[in-house]
C-alpha cells in the first residue's frame, strides 16, 4: 500500500498524537513553538483511504547566507518503524524535504534496542565487569531494531557517532526510565535503593513541602538553575526560554509541561520541570541549591513527580539522558549513579541518523560542528 505526504494544520497533527499512547514532546506541535529559533512543520503520512497514519515534527535551520536548510526530526517522526518496507515511509519525507530546500535530514527515530535491569547494572558495577553499558549482556533487546539499522543503512542513511559516552547525538541515546504500567506505586517505591528510601523519609522527617508551581514561579526556578549551571559547569538557558516553553506548551494542553518546587522552611532547594504526553512522563529540567541538600529536597520532588505521573496514567517515568559509562571515576558516572536508584531501568535508542541531499553541504555542516 503506498502513502502520501504533506504539510499538516496543527490541529491534524495533534489528533494523530492523541490518537496514540504517547510519542515524544519532541513532536508534538508546540515544540515547534518552544524552538522559535527554528521554523518548524507538522508533516504526516496519509493511506490511500485518506487516514492520517504518522506524523512528524520538522524543525528546518537555515545555513548563513544561503536558501538551503538542515531538516531535524527529534525524536522522530512517529511512523511503523517495523515495517519491512521503510522506503515507503522515508522516500516520500526525503522528497518532501528536498523540495523545501533541506541540504541534509536528521531523524532520530523513537526506536528502544536494549534495556538493562537496575540490578543487573549493579552487579556490573559492583563486579568491575563492564566499563560501559554496551559491554553489558541486556536484561531484553528488540530483534526488530537491528533489522531497521539495516534498512536505513541500505537506504543511504547514516549513523551518528556516540561520543564514545552516549552523547554524540544531539539527545541522549541512553536514557533511565521507571517502568509504572502493571504496577502499584508501593511496588515503585520497594524498587529504590535503601538509600533512595532513606532519603525520601529524611525529606519528610525534615519537613520538606514539594508543592506545583506556576508561571509566576519560573523565575524561582530559574535562580536554582543558574545555580547548578555554575555548580556542573554548563552554560545555562536565559529565563525567557522556559517562559515561552511554558505559555507554548500548557496552550497546547494544560499538563503538558508542569513545574514542581520543593521547599524547606519556606525557602525553595530544588525545583524541577515534568512534561506528559499521552502515558510518558519525562522529568525534564531540574535544579537544585547549594545549601542545605542534608534534607534530600531533590529526592523529595522525585518521588512527588512519580507519584503524579502515575496519577495521569503513566505507563513510563523517563528521567532522561545517562552516560553509558560505568567507571566511578569517570566524571559522567554520576548521572547513572543517582538514577540507578529508582530501580528502573537504562535503555538505549537506535540513535540519530542523517541523510545528505547535498553531500556537498552536508560535509561543510559536519566540519563547521566539529570545530564548533
Amino acid at each position: 500500500m503506498s502513502l502520501r505526504l504533506g504539510t499538516i494544520s496543527r490541529e491534524e497533527h495533534l489528533a494523530f498524537v492523541r490518537s496514540r499512547p504517547s510519542v515524544s514532546h519532541m513532536q508534538v506541535p508546540s515544540w515547534g513553538d518552544v524552538k522559535s529559533e527554528w521554523r518548524s512543520e507538522s508533516v504526516g503520512w496519509t493511506d490511500e483511504e485518506g487516514r492520517t497514519v504518522g506524523a512528524g515534527l520538522v524543525l528546518y535551520r537555515q545555513l548563513p547566507r544561503l536558501r538551503r536548510f538542515l531538516a531535524y526530526l527529534p525524536e522522530g517522526p512517529a511512523i511503523d518503524w517495523f515495517d519491512p518496507d521503510l522506503g515507503r515511509w522515508l522516500d516520500p519525507l526525503l522528497a518532501h524535504l528536498r523540495a523545501k530546500g533541506a541540504f541534509s535530514v536528521k531523524m532520530g527515530p523513537p526506536v528502544v534496542v536494549r534495556r538493562w535491569d537496575a540490578p543487573v547494572i549493579k552487579d556490573a558495577i559492583a563486579g568491575g565487569r563492564a566499563r560501559r553499558l554496551r559491554d553489558v549482556e541486556p536484561s531484553w533487546y528488540e530483534p526488530r531494531a537491528f533489522d531497521v539499522a539495516e534498512r536505513l543503512r541500505r537506504a543511504g542513511w547514516l549513523q551518528g557517532e556516540d561520543g564514545g559516552a552516549g552523547f554524540g547525538d544531539v539527545q541522549p541515546r541512553y536514557v533511565f526510565q521507571v517502568p509504572l504500567a502493571n504496577r502499584s506505586l508501593d511496588d515503585v517505591q520497594r524498587g529504590f535503593n535503601q538509600l533512595w528510601r532513606r532519603n525520601i523519609k529524611r525529606a519528610e522527617k525534615a519537613g520538606v513541602e514539594v508543592v506545583r508551581g506556576g508561571y509566576d514561579d519560573l523565575p524561582v526556578f530559574h535562580d536554582l538553575y543558574v545555580v547548578t549551571a555554575e555548580r556542573d559547569r554548563f552554560v545555562p538557558r536565559p529565563l525567557s526560554y522556559f517562559q515561552g516553553m511554558w505559555k507554548a506548551l500548557t496552550a497546547e494542553d494544560p499538563n503538558r509541561m508542569r513545574l514542581y518546587l520543593a521547599r524547606h522552611e519556606g525557602e525553595a532547594l530544588a525545583a524541577t520541570t515534568m512534561l506528559t504526553v499521552g502515558e510518558h512522563v519525562w522529568y525534564s529540567y531540574g535544579a537544585s541549591a547549594d545549601h542545605r541538600r542534608e534534607v534530600r529536597p531533590s529526592n523529595a520532588v522525585q518521588w512527588r513527580m512519580m507519584r503524579d505521573a502515575y496519577a495521569l496514567g503513566a505507563t513510563v517515568y523517563d528521567l532522561r539522558g545517562i552516560s553509558d559509562t560505568l567507571d566511578e571515576n569517570d566524571h559522567l558516572f554520576g548521572l547513572i549513579q543517582f538514577k540507578l536508584g529508582t530501580g528502573g531501568q537504562a535503555a538505549e535508542y537506535l540513535g540519530e541518523w542523517d541523510f545528505p541531499l547535498s553531500k556537498v553541504l552536508h560535509k561543510a555542516l559536519d566540519l563547521y560542528m566539529s570545530r564548533r
